[in-house]
């Protein structure tokens, strides 16, 4: 069911969406070659139960992963793309690393991702992370009311396609509220025109990503991270938002 939330709901969710706003900001600041990814989760860790919130990703044990997955935070390195399992792993210069965090603060959730370059950056990975940045923000605009969910999808593959990047249409935005993986299901490519009419009240997140040269994925023996199916890298933007009367208010900016 697509739930409508109420403009005071809508400000309840700032909390959340301010929250995992600055955790990003602050984890993607430590990510500097020689710090382990099991280093970024215990941080990770520590900031959600000192703000009293929930993670979203603790006990998360959605058909596609194996089990239930234990940690408080995705984190995926250079060909992974998707649901990253921090492990024991040092970062290494040039290494690209998305970073996806999502919680709940007083029962209302906010999600979101960014991807860094870790060290001295290839202009072929900060052009695959700039890409994803600009389709955000295209799907972004387009999420007013009165315009349909295929119009943000049409959007946000545009910018793809316009780079020369393929998509892959196994995972996307989704709605959010109470819960994290709530209805719609948000296709990063699609037909303009087609699907639910956006109306005031949606909050959703949209989380455009891509590998550079295929649109197949794999899945580490871990059960949970999705890698690229030929190694290429992936990259990974992500934002909550919220649509008003108004148009779309970004809730994890």
């Amino acid at each position: 069911m697509i739930e409508l939330h109420t403009p005071a709901e809508i400000d309840r969710m700032r909390a959340a969406g301010a929250f995992v706003r600055r955790t990003l900001d602050e984890l993607a600041a430590r990510a500097a070659v020689g710090v382990n990814l099991l280093d970024l989760e215990a941080d990770a860790r520590r900031r959600v139960a000192d703000r009293g919130a929930v993670s979203c990703y603790w006990d998360y044990a959605p058909s596609f992963g194996n089990g239930p997955f234990r940690n408080v935070i995705c984190l995926s390195v250079n060909d992974a793309a998707q649901h990253g399992m921090p492990h024991d792993y040092v970062l290494r210069d040039g290494d690209v690393l998305s970073l996806d965090f999502a919680v709940s603060v007083d029962g209302w959730v906010a999600d979101a991702a960014v991807t860094v370059v870790v060290g001295r950056p290839d202009p072929d990975d900060l052009r695959l992370i700039r890409s994803t940045e600009e389709a955000l923000e295209a799907g972004i605009a387009a999420a007013t009311p009165g315009n349909r969910i295929g119009d943000i999808s049409a959007a946000i593959g545009a910018v793809a396609a316009a780079y020369g990047y393929p998509v892959n249409h196994d995972f996307g935005g989704h709605g959010v509220g109470r819960t994290m993986h709530g209805d719609l299901f948000i296709c990063n490519d699609g037909r303009a025109g087609r699907g639910y009419r956006i109306r005031p009240g949606m909050v959703f997140a949209l989380e455009p990503w891509w590998a550079k040269t295929t649109a197949r994925l794999r899945t580490d023996a871990d059960g949970w991270t999705l890698r690229s199916a030929d190694g290429s890298r992936a990259a990974h933007t992500e934002h909550t938002l919220a649509v008003t009367e108004d148009g779309p208010l970004v809730l994890t900016a």
